[in-house]
């Protein structure tokens, strides 16, 4: 019985971690969701049942390598199935993309809270910098502990203004009765790419994971990632639902769900920002610990708690700099790199099986 409950709460922790590092403030917010998905129409919805399944794939590969090969970061991942200068290009570029996303989100978490909350941009930095080390210097089970709270906070926070949209809204009916909006048709692709760029950021917490003693069960690596990822998927559907509904209202706002959840209060509002900055922080700690995890494991051999410093130190002032003109352009390209590293990784995987 002692045994059951034990794997049973390992397989809740892996999954929640796994949906922590995958959703952060662009898919909380509605963001994410509402451009990779909702502007392709209905066939969004089958765009999300393909990431699902690649997800659970890509993810079982991941943790095999990774087991097989007692691989402890993405770098080590990447150079197993990548080798030679290509390998370093895409270990380069997946570094540099983690520590422009950090600088990003250190630059958004002041701003949200200066604006919503009107507290300075600098305390709000500073508030996410602690936050971020406390849970950090916990190492691995910081990271379980931390989205062990996060994640059914959103998946509860989701939810509540489905229901209540459901419940109170007269915009209920068909999604085919959205009018004057052109979907866009390639939907296959985008879905494809979304899935490739999330495992990929995604291989920075699960390869340290799936060789951590407490947490290396095979068994339990695997329902984790699939409860995570069908998780995953009814969160997102929920989201894009709501999204589509309301089209093309959505589009003119960075934080679709706060315009759709604006009808029922300014208390539900408060919970959706919340919620967001929390996301914004699971996402900082697992792009940090993915670059820390990975600086200790190189020929540098810098120690787990001196990386996590450095890469805050360097992240600071980038956060100063404004780096969303060079997300716009980082991201599709990561994305594109991410879906071939993802063909190389499983055709190593298959070659080596």
């Amino acid at each position: 019985m002692n045994t059951l409950k034990s794997n049973l709460k390992a397989i809740f922790q892996i999954a929640a971690v796994f949906i922590g590092t995958i959703v952060g403030a662009g898919l909380a917010s509605g963001q994410e969701i509402s451009q990779f998905f909702t502007l392709y129409g209905t066939k969004s919805f089958l765009g999300l049942i393909i990431c699902t399944l690649l997800y659970i794939i890509l993810g079982n590969i991941i943790i095999k390598l990774s087991r097989a090969f007692n691989l402890n970061s993405y770098k080590e991942l990447i150079s197993l199935a990548s080798i030679g200068i290509l390998g370093d290009a895409i270990t380069v570029i997946v570094s540099f993309f983690m520590l422009s996303s950090a600088a990003i989100i250190l630059a958004g978490s002041g701003a949200l809270l200066n604006q919503f909350f009107k507290i300075p941009k600098i305390i709000g930095i500073i508030i996410m910098i602690t936050c971020t080390l406390i849970v950090l210097f916990r190492n691995t089970a910081g990271i379980i502990e931390i989205n062990s709270i996060i994640v059914p906070i959103l998946i509860t926070v989701v939810s509540s203004i489905f229901i209540l949209y459901l419940a109170f809204s007269n915009n209920t009916g068909s999604i085919h009765q959205v009018q004057f909006i052109t979907y866009k048709k390639n939907w296959l692709i985008s879905s494809v790419l979304y899935s490739g760029f999330n495992i990929l950021c995604c291989s920075g917490v699960l390869v340290p994971l799936s060789t951590e003693k407490e947490y290396n069960s095979f068994k339990n690596l695997i329902l984790g990632v699939a409860l995570g990822s069908i998780a995953l998927l009814i969160i997102s559907s929920m989201i894009n639902f709501l999204l589509i509904l309301n089209l093309p209202y959505t589009l003119k706002y960075e934080i679709p769900l706060l315009y759709i959840s604006s009808r029922f209060g300014k208390i539900i509002q408060l919970i959706l920002l919340i919620t967001i900055w929390c996301e914004m922080l699971s996402t900082e700690i697992s792009d940090i610990y993915s670059i820390a995890k990975s600086l200790e494991n190189s020929f540098l051999k810098i120690s787990y708690k001196k990386s996590i410093i450095l890469v805050i130190i360097i992240a600071l002032p980038i956060s100063q700099i404004g780096f969303k003109n060079l997300i716009s352009i980082l991201y599709p390209a990561f994305g594109v790199i991410s879906v071939f590293f993802m063909i190389q990784c499983t055709y190593f995987y298959m070659k080596h099986k």
